[in-house]
């Protein structure tokens, strides 16, 4: 018996979505990053892309458990000497909030060609309307 390797031509796309409001933003990345790396098929093989594409609806409504709202920080770095910039994610929630949400989402994929590919997939919105009626998504059930 051989072990089935997938071939990233013959794996059929789907296009899911997910609802974050209410949801704790930890939890719906770990969701969003197992449909983009394609964990959740049988079919799964660590050096193809597998993944499935991914619209992320609500991000605004993501919840922040604890006190990670006042005190969870976002660092960025410019270039320049100095220019260390920090934004606290209460601020990066209300302007933001696809932003909190693609860096925890990012942060569960692999740093690789791979995690970049998959990372193509992702559309995050604020509110509840997108634009890819056309592809036909399938809301996502499981928990």
């Amino acid at each position: 018996m051989s072990t089935y390797m997938a071939n990233a031509n013959e794996i059929e796309k789907k296009w899911y979505i997910i609802d974050a409001a209410g949801k704790p933003l930890g939890r719906v990345a770990a969701q969003v990053a197992t449909i983009l790396r394609g964990k959740h098929r049988p079919q799964y093989t660590p050096g193809v892309d597998c993944g499935e594409y991914v619209i992320v609806i609500n991000a605004k409504d993501a919840v922040l458990t604890g006190n990670k709202l006042l005190q969870k920080k976002w660092y960025r770095h410019t270039g320049y000497i100095g220019h260390l910039k920090e934004v606290s994610y209460k601020d990066l929630m209300a302007t933001r909030p696809e932003k909190a949400m693609e860096l925890a989402i990012a942060g569960m994929i692999p740093h690789n060609t791979l995690g970049r590919q998959a990372l193509k997939k992702l559309r995050i919105y604020a509110g509840s309307e997108h634009n890819h009626q056309a592809q036909n998504p399938v809301v996502w059930e499981q928990n």
